[in-house]
């Protein structure tokens, strides 16, 4: 019996000398690593191989991207609206008649796809981090609008463009902006709610920067001081245009490479942003592929919304200025309508203010001038000349927005002013008449009394001609 126990007795011994030998090879007062942890460790490593390869085989695959298409298709119920856009189309070749009823289709179908353009966009931000997050839902926010300007410029519609550039700027800054703070001002009535005060005074500054470049133009068309009639005032627009394709390339480069600090969430803000981080529902590649998928199905009924708008002008007895400038973008809008209430709703303003804010700089800094370099191309004068009642009103918009985000802290009061003001806006341009088709109205008239005034004078001369004979 003795014998027997001495081998179990040096093996006890032997681990007793192995623990004294890691305590004593571990620092002071610091105990050893458990071997369990150890084992645990070891099945979390192999258990994330097995499900890296299981992510790789075929089979899951199809299936996560039967996962992506019932979360981004089925999974909104905005998306009942999807069956309008092809809807829209048949009607558009089955009867040329009814373009009343074409726009009216093509716009609910492009709603719940600009909606879900700004759901990729947020999913997509969710990999890159606030700031180039808000930027990128500005940007793809802003895909609807600048899709439907260049089909609009490529047909001629100028006045479209423009009056449709300049609704975006309105419908962020009031509407989208004023929805935002109301919403996130109830859900959160303690408390006002505080952003990033340095970066909203940026974008104010950038915003009366565009309402620089818009102004000269229409000033100088209108007091009839130009070097060159017809010619300086597109001059100067395109001129104009490159200096601010220049300011925003700045921008981006000072918000996203030298002054990053700046941009970056504060207080309670930034702690709601690291709790939220595990929030994706699809994959960054994923949310890339949706982007692009959307873009081209934005882009394909956009045609057919341009097509329409005289038509549906006519049908529907609406002014095409109250179309432009209130409908149409409220439409494109979608995506920023909904991702800056939800941000603001979750207390993320420096988001909110990228999105809607962010979106207003983008359109008036890049894709206004960026339109008028493209007509440079197609050949279309496309100019900053927005005529006196539209410049006016973007100019009075932008002081307002920018009173309301000088303290850094916004309410739901603050919302509330917000969206008042953007009815104002609408009631406006509902009872606006464009200058360019009275002109052309009159223009018509003249030529109608100038051709009947030859034929009256063909007419005297005929019959003196023969009262002499």
């Amino acid at each position: 019996m003795m014998v027997a126990e001495k081998p179990a007795l040096g093996f006890q011994q032997a681990h007793a000398e192995g623990e004294d030998e890691l305590e004593l090879a571990s620092p002071a007062g610091s105990p050893a690593p458990p071997p369990r942890k150890m084992h645990s460790l070891d099945f979390e490593h192999i258990g994330s191989l097995a499900a890296v390869a299981e992510s790789l085989a075929p089979g899951s695959r199809w299936r996560r991207a039967l996962t992506s298409v019932r979360v981004v298709i089925f999974q909104a119920k905005i998306n009942v609206l999807l069956p309008f856009g092809p809807l829209a189309i048949m009607l558009h070749y089955l009867s040329g008649t009814h373009q009343g009823w074409v726009f009216l289709f093509s716009l609910i179908g492009i709603t719940p796809l600009a909606e879900r353009l700004g759901y990729a966009t947020e999913q997509l931000a969710c990999y890159t981090g606030p700031t180039v997050g808000g930027l990128l839902n500005a940007t793809f926010g802003n895909a609807t609008e600048m899709i439907i300007s260049i089909y609009a410029l490529k047909n001629g519609m100028i006045r479209v463009v423009q009056q449709s550039l300049l609704g975006s700027i309105l419908s962020n800054m009031l509407l989208v902006l004023g929805c935002a703070f109301f919403a996130g001002g109830l859900v959160h009535s303690n408390r006002d709610q505080v952003f990033n005060k340095a970066s909203a005074v940026v974008n104010s500054g950038l915003l009366l920067m565009a309402v620089l470049g818009l102004m000269f133009p229409a000033v100088l068309h209108f007091t009839h001081s130009e070097a060159q009639y017809g010619k300086s005032e597109v001059t100067l627009s395109r001129f104009s245009s490159c200096i601010m394709l220049v300011a925003y390339a700045s921008y981006l480069f000072f918000q996203l490479k030298s002054h990053r600090s700046m941009y970056s969430p504060i207080g309670d803000e930034e702690e709601a942003t690291e709790e939220e981080e595990d929030e994706n529902e699809i994959t960054q590649w994923e949310a890339i592929c949706w982007l692009f998928i959307l873009t081209i199905w934005i882009s394909i009924l956009s045609g057919y919304l341009v097509d329409a708008i005289q038509g549906a002008s006519e049908s529907l007895n609406l002014p095409v200025a109250f179309i432009s400038v209130i409908l149409l973008p409220i439409v494109g809008n979608a995506a920023e309508h909904a991702s800056a209430i939800m941000f603001a709703m979750k207390n993320k303003l420096d988001i909110t203010l990228g999105v809607a804010i962010g979106s207003s700089t983008q359109i008036s800094m890049f894709v206004i001038p960026f339109c008028v370099v493209i007509g440079w191309m197609m050949g279309q004068e496309m100019d900053l000349n927005f005529q006196l009642f539209e410049t006016a009103t973007l100019f009075i918009t932008v002081l307002v927005v920018a009173f309301m985000l000088q303290e850094g802290t916004s309410n739901y009061f603050k919302g509330l002013m917000l969206i008042l003001c953007y009815l104002i806006v609408a009631a406006s341009f509902f009872v606006h008449v464009d200058p360019d088709a009275s002109k052309y109205i009159v223009y018509c008239f003249v030529r109608c009394m100038r051709a009947n005034w030859i034929k009256i004078d063909g007419l005297v001369e005929m019959q003196e001609l023969n009262h002499l004979d």
